[in-house]
């Protein structure tokens, strides 16, 4: 008889139940850090001790659901992408945040300490959305919050001033 057979259901891994924990840890992060319930769709900047300026665009706003982008300013030299960068849904009728799509340099994997994590974890669902965490916590940790965010104004109506004004 196998050891694990003996073992009650609740001592077994369950990996959906640690994922939408870390759903639900994404979205209380966030929220702590963002007016994004309050947001309409367009980009918003912050910047805070770090000097690096983090972007967010609100992508749409559905009855039960926000598409976001969350990236920083910054081009990772090898792929030519922003560095980080993650599009994350959040179900605001389930206070869930998942991390749907995610690219992470070395450099801040290193930084973050992810990649002793990704070793452990075992799929890139589970690794996408501890990286969202980590990022979140980070930039907490200098000083980005929904005091330190401001909308971007966009080109099309700078440019529709400007032919008005001429």
């Amino acid at each position: 008889m196998s050891r694990l057979s003996v073992l009650p259901v609740t001592a077994l891994p369950n990996r959906l139940g640690q994922l939408m924990d870390r759903y639900a840890d994404n979205y209380w992060r966030l929220v702590r850090l963002f007016p994004l319930l309050e947001l309409a769709p367009g980009e918003y900047r912050s910047r805070a001790s770090d000097g690096i300026e983090l972007q967010i665009e609100v992508i749409e706003r559905h009855s039960y659901t926000l598409e976001l982008r969350l990236t920083y300013g910054l081009v990772d030299a090898l792929s030519g992408h922003r560095d980080p960068s993650a599009m994350v849904r959040i179900y605001t009728d389930a206070r869930l945040a998942e991390v749907t799509h995610c690219e992470v340099s070395q450099r801040w994997e290193d930084l973050l300490g992810l990649r002793s994590v990704a070793r452990e974890l075992v799929d890139a669902r589970m690794r996408m959305n501890s990286f969202l965490g980590r990022w979140l916590d980070y930039l907490e940790e200098r000083g980005h919050s929904r005091f330190t965010l401001h909308v971007v104004e966009s080109c099309s109506r700078d440019l529709a001033d400007e032919g008005s004004t001429a």
